[in-house]
């Protein structure tokens, strides 16, 4: 598990465009056969991603300090692979493409695995600490609470679909979903905001070879980017914007854990305010 320390936004502004690459992109997450995290101590989420060709069960480690994985943590999964299965002690979970599930605190066994080795799951993970039990739940794709938002003037039609959440699938501390931008639509979360009270992480696919998205970060006034491409995730601090804008339409999955699990705690950021 590879551990990433929480960012100052003074010393941010100092950042080379690798040092920012460094800190906050997340790449490689869905190498065949391996399980891939990332530890942030930004509200202390783990991200994750496991392409699985033999079944691969999920481990504790020593940097989170507890006898299982869940032990004290959460977790929300989203396939945007092939078909798989997520086995615990509770039962086995089929999920197709875009399906997800919900694993409370308290669950021991979590084991992933492909339905069919040719076109293998892709499982991409957020977890976050927890302190309250909430019952494993799968969450299909076809039933999720799904809202449009956009004008094609502004080349931002999109569909949020929200997965965990308090009107839905219920958590501790975590809130996940995923968002679809429509063809000719490019960008996402503009006008930005921040939100103090949660930190939040952008995994975005559904792309090809030659697309990139500019992912916008940092402070309102002191902005800055990440290319980003295919199936690559980035960590946004609580104090940092977070927008993107891409060569073609994508789609992206974000996670959330902090304060609260209010969807609309934002702090919006003028356009005119914006440098």
């Amino acid at each position: 598990m590879e551990i990433r320390y929480a960012v100052n936004p003074h010393d941010f502004k100092q950042y080379s465009t690798e040092k920012i690459r460094q800190e906050f992109l997340i790449s490689d997450l869905f190498t065949p056969g391996k399980i891939k995290m990332v530890y942030s101590h930004e509200d202390r989420i783990i991200v994750g991603g496991v392409c699985p060709l033999e079944p691969i069960s999920l481990e504790a480690g020593k940097e989170i300090g507890a006898e299982y994985f869940l032990a004290r943590r959460e977790m929300g999964i989203i396939n945007i692979g092939g078909k798989g299965k997520v086995t615990t002690e509770d039962g086995e979970y089929i999920l197709e493409k875009k399906d997800g599930l919900y694993i409370g605190k308290g669950i021991r066994k979590v084991e992933f695995s492909s339905v069919d080795n040719n076109n293998p799951a892709k499982f991409y993970f957020n977890s976050g600490p927890a302190h309250k039990t909430y019952p494993t739940e799968k969450i299909e794709i076809s039933k999720v609470m799904a809202n449009r938002l956009g004008t094609p003037e502004k080349g931002n039609v999109r569909t949020i679909y929200k997965y965990i959440h308090p009107d839905g699938v219920k958590s501790c501390q975590l809130v996940m979903g995923m968002t679809v931008l429509e063809p000719n639509s490019l960008w996402n979360t503009m006008p930005c905001h921040t939100h103090e009270r949660r930190m939040e992480v952008y995994l975005y696919w559904e792309m090809g070879a030659d697309d990139v998205v500019f992912h916008l970060m940092g402070e309102p006034t002191e902005t800055r980017h990440v290319v980003v491409r295919n199936e690559e995730a980035v960590i946004s601090p609580s104090w940092s914007i977070h927008s993107g804008v891409g060569t073609k339409n994508y789609t992206f999955i974000w996670g959330m854990v902090g304060e609260n699990q209010l969807f609309d705690d934002m702090d919006h950021v003028p356009m005119q305010e914006l440098r």
